[in-house]
C-alpha cells in the first residue's frame, strides 16, 4: 500500500515569498514491516552484494571480546514482546511468562561475547534508482547500499559508523547468498527489522534554526498572530507543519533539533556536504502529527509505537541520524550528525 502525506495546511510562500528559493524536495521512505528480497529497496533487508566482493567490517571492534547482544536474540525478544502485547490477558496479570521473560532479558541485556575478528557491518538500507529516480548517485550507478557498525563510535558522536556503497545492479551477476553476520552487536537499537519501502516525494523548507534571524522572527510573529484564541497555540506551526518532514527520508533539509546548525565539511577534502539520508525510528511525533500518512489516519496509539516503529531503530534518546555526502566526490567518507 502506498503512503500519502496530507497536503500542507497552507502554502507558506504566499505569506513569506523569500522561502520559495529555499525549497527542496525530499523522498519520504515510509518503511513498513515486510519481507524484502535482495532485489528490492528496503530497510534492514538483504543487500544485492557480489559474491566475490569482501564484506565490510569494523576494525575498531575486533575483539577479543565485546559486551553486547546477539542479533538472533534481539529478533526473538521483539517477537515475544509483539505476541505478548497482542494477546488478551486478565487485568493485573503479568505480561510475560517466566520463559518469555528470560528470552526478553537475553535480547536486551548485554553479555560478554568472544570475537574472532572484526565485526561485520549490518545492512541498514538499500535504495534502487528505479524506485527513487531522484536518488543522488555517481554516474553509471543505480543502487545505494547503507551499512553500519552496530556499536557506538565516540568520535562520531556515540552513533553507529556508516558505510556507503554505490553500484550498478546489473553488474551483480553472482549475488552473495549468506553474508557474514556479527556474533554480537552493541545495542539492539541498531538492528533494523526487514521493512519494505513506499517512497514519496514531498517539498520541504529549512528548519527555523537555519533561517535568517529576521525571517525566523517574522514567522514566529505570524504564528502568534494566528494562534487559537482558546488554547493560545498556533493553528499552524512552521517548524512542525511546514518545514522539515520527519522520519526516514532521502535529501531535503536537515532536521536540526537540540543544537543550532553548525558548518559541516568533508573530512577528506574540506568541500561542502549535502544531506543524503535521514535515519529515524518514528514517522511523526507529538508536534509533527500533520505529517502522518493518510493511510495511517486510523492509528490512535502513541506515536513512538506507530506503524513506522517496526524499523526498531533508536538513535540516542530518540533522535535521528543524518548522513551527508561530499559535494566534490561520492568516494569520500560520509559525514554524520545526530539531531
Amino acid at each position: 500500500m502506498p503512503r500519502t502525506t496530507p497536503p500542507r495546511p497552507l502554502d507558506i510562500t504566499e505569506h513569506f515569498p523569500e522561502l520559495a528559493p529555499l525549497a527542496r524536495t525530499a523522498v519520504r521512505l515510509h518503511p513498513r514491516a515486510g519481507a524484502p528480497t535482495a532485489a528490492d529497496s528496503s530497510v534492514g533487508g538483504p543487500l544485492l552484494w557480489p559474491a566475490g566482493e569482501e564484506w565490510p567490517t569494523c576494525p575498531e571492534h575486533a575483539g577479543p571480546w565485546h559486551l553486547g547482544v546477539a542479533p538472533d536474540d534481539v529478533h526473538v525478544c521483539r517477537r515475544v514482546l509483539r505476541e505478548a502485547w497482542a494477546r488478551p490477558r486478565p487485568q493485573g496479570a503479568d505480561l510475560l511468562t517466566e520463559e518469555e521473560r528470560a528470552l526478553v532479558e537475553r535480547g536486551t541485556k548485554a553479555y560478554r561475547t568472544a570475537l574472532d575478528g572484526p565485526v561485520p557491518l549490518v545492512p541498514v538500507a538499500q535504495i534502487r534508482a528505479v524506485d527513487v529516480p531522484t536518488l543522488p548517485r555517481p554516474g553509471g550507478t543505480d543502487l545505494l547500499q547503507v551499512l553500519w557498525c552496530p556499536f557506538d563510535h565516540p568520535e562520531d558522536g556515540y552513533v553507529p559508523r556508516v558505510d556507503l556503497r554505490w553500484r550498478r545492479a546489473a553488474d551483480v551477476v553472482a549475488p552473495l547468498a549468506a553474508p557474514p553476520r556479527p556474533a554480537v552487536i552493541g545495542s539492539g537499537d541498531y538492528l533494523p527489522e526487514p521493512c519494505v519501502l513506499h517512497p514519496e516525494t514531498v517539498v520541504e523548507y529549512p528548519a527555523p534554526h537555519e533561517l535568517p534571524k529576521e525571517l525566523a522572527d517574522r514567522i514566529e510573529e505570524w504564528e502568534e498572530a494566528s494562534a487559537d484564541e482558546d488554547s493560545g497555540e498556533p493553528e499552524v506551526c512552521y517548524q512542525y507543519d511546514l518545514s522539515v518532514a520527519p522520519g526516514w527520508k532521502l535529501g531535503g533539509h536537515a532536521p536540526w533539533s537540540f543544537s543550532d546548525p553548525f558548518p559541516m565539511a568533508c573530512a577528506e577534502c574540506g568541500a561542502g556536504v549535502r544531506p543524503l539520508l535521514t535515519v529515524d525510528g518514528i514517522e511523526w511525533d507529538g508536534g509533527s502529527g500533520s505529517w502522518r500518512p493518510v493511510e495511517d489516519a486510523g492509528y490512535t496509539g502513541y506515536h513512538s509505537d506507530g506503524p513506522a516503529c517496526h524499523t526498531q531503530i533508536t538513535i540516542g534518546r530518540g533522535y535521528s541520524l543524518q548522513v551527508y555526502v561530499c559535494e566534490a566526490s561520492y568516494d569520500h567518507p560520509p559525514v554524520q550528525n545526530m539531531q
